[in-house]
């Protein structure tokens, strides 16, 4: 009598059994600097398309523990303008955008990656120094006003 060894099939879930997995969600948000002015309390996300007003509350306030007060959505549609190189039109993606408006009291600023750097001393000297040189050098290369605009490679 021959048996078969059998393949163990685990369940993706157990009832009242220790929980195994972690469920992250499948979307992405990207805070993207508005083109036009916003109100201090509104942040603007590039979000899936897939996401849904109460998917994109849901995980702010779950995830980040964001307090949102509203959700507004639109959908970009791309450019269609382009063409390829057999003169084919080609249109970029279209893509949500979401307006999300925090709760009362909170307020988003992108930050300054680049600030502008105030000049030391040091750099400030050899700029003076590069200035001086280039004007050196432009009234050297001027030419000789008593040549009445006659170039120099032309002999007199």
């Amino acid at each position: 009598m021959a048996t078969r060894a059998r393949k163990a099939v685990y369940p993706l879930f157990q009832l009242g059994g220790p929980q195994l997995r972690i469920f992250r969600p499948n979307f992405f948000m990207l805070a993207v600097r508005p083109g036009v002015p916003q109100p201090e309390d509104t942040v603007q996300f590039r979000v899936s398309m897939e996401m849904t007003r109460v998917d994109i509350k849901n995980y702010l306030e779950k995830i980040y523990n964001v307090p949102v007060a509203a959700v507004r959505t639109r959908i970009q549609y791309g450019a269609n303008n382009k063409r390829n190189h057999k003169n084919q039109r080609v249109k970029k993606p279209d893509y949500k955008v979401a307006y999300v408006q925090l709760g009362q009291g909170q307020t988003f600023q992108f930050p300054n990656l680049f600030p502008e750097k105030e000049q030391d001393t040091e750099t400030r000297s050899f700029d003076d120094l590069k200035d001086k040189y280039m004007e050196r050098e432009k009234q050297r290369q001027k030419g000789d006003p008593r040549r009445g605009g006659v170039p120099d490679w032309f002999g007199l």
